[in-house]
Parts: structure tokens; sequence; C-alpha cells
């Protein structure tokens, strides 16, 4: 599965912010693209874009662009919209993300979840990141790649 990365801009941002979970996943995701997208005005390292298989919008996600004090470069928010969820987006999307970061020489991406978010966790895995500690911060576990 191919997925295109686009910054958001002027020609797609309203389109994102027409993106939605499932009404069952709101406590997961509880802020809406809208919200990522203002914050993003005010948080300069906030890099956002819009996740397309073919022309069609799919997903949304933000990733920092600089690292914070530990070097660690973050993924703060990642989802797929309710009516492409189940078919590979998110995993696909994460994949092209982290060879992006890869290329721009990050060494170390972190991510974190809800507890309760094991489809996340899975996937999370099985792309290599891994738990930074048993321990719940600020309500998530937080996982590692570390990139060589």
């Amino acid at each position: 599965m191919v997925v295109v990365l686009k910054p958001v801009s002027n020609e797609n941002w309203y389109e994102c912010t027409q993106l939605k979970v499932k009404p069952e996943q709101l406590h997961i995701f509880p802020a809406p693209v809208v919200y990522w997208i203002a914050e993003s005005k005010y948080v300069n390292d906030f890099e956002l874009r819009a996740i397309y298989s073919e022309e069609v919008l799919v997903g949304f996600l933000v990733f920092c662009a600089n690292p914070d004090k530990d070097d660690n470069y973050w993924i703060p928010a990642i989802m797929i919209d309710e009516k492409h969820q189940g078919k590979g987006y998110g995993k696909a999307a994460m994949k092209t993300l982290i060879q992006l970061m890869r290329i721009s020489n990050y060494t170390r991406i972190m991510i974190g979840h809800r507890p309760d978010n094991l489809i996340a966790g899975k996937l999370y895995e099985s792309l290599g990141f891994i738990k930074t500690s048993e321990e719940v911060i600020d309500g998530e576990i937080v996982r590692l790649l570390q990139i060589n």
C-alpha cells in the first residue's frame, strides 16, 4: 500500500478539518484536527501532514521538526478517518513518516498512546517502537524508535 504525506496547505486544510474518528474513539483522540492546525500556528516546530491514498484524503498526522532537550523527535498525533480505518493506512503512513524522518537524520522518534488503545500499541510495536517505561506518563504509554 502506498500513501503520500502532503503538507497541510491552503488547498487542503478545510478538508483535513472534516476528518474524524469513530465516536467510541473520542477518548483516545479527543482533539479534532482543527485544534492541531490552530496549535501549529503557535508551536513553531509542528509539521502537519495530510495522509492520502491515491488522491483520497484518509488521515492526518503531526510531527515535530525540532528535537526536545533529550534529542527526541516526537509524533504528537496520527489519525485515520473513521471511513478508512482498518485498511492499513495507519501503518503505511507511519512507515512513510519514519522513512522521511530517517532521511532527515532523525535518530530518536517518540510517540505516545493511551493505555487502552491496544491497536496503536500493537502497530507501534510492529514498527520497532519499544516502551520507554512501564509507567504511564501524562495518561500515555511512551514508545521510542531508535534509528541508526
